[in-house]
């Protein structure tokens, strides 16, 4: 999984850019997530305390759901969850692939300190 932090210097905005497949973890880190330590610290618990287990630990945001299960962290829009019966043609179907992304503890870790240097550094 790669991933670019840029702060927009006009603005003071903060961006992360992640690769294919992984466009939705940035989207939560800067909406759900931004400069809240608090929630960083608890995130980073939790994938202490689930490291090898079975059992799962969520973080409901406004628009994105952390799921925290297996070893494994999934990031999936809200949207994805409602039992919506919105039937569309037949030559159509929802965009999906940026609202959900996958990747392991391990990575999720990382990427959680680098933000955290980033955001700290300005």
């Amino acid at each position: 999984m790669d991933y670019e932090f840029k702060k927009n210097t006009l603005d003071g905005s903060y961006h992360a850019i992640f690769s294919m497949g992984h466009e939705a973890l940035g989207r939560w880190l800067i909406d759900e997530v931004g400069k809240d330590f608090s929630t960083i610290d608890a995130i980073l618990a939790q994938i202490g305390v689930l490291k090898n287990s079975t059992r799962e630990w969520r973080l409901v945001g406004e628009d994105l759901t952390l799921s925290l299960q297996d070893n494994e962290a999934l990031v999936q829009a809200n949207y994805l969850f409602s039992e919506d019966d919105t039937e569309l043609d037949e030559d159509m179907n929802f965009y999906d692939d940026e609202c959900m992304s996958l990747c392991g503890f391990e990575d999720l870790e990382q990427m959680l300190h680098a933000w955290r240097a980033f955001v700290t550094r300005f």
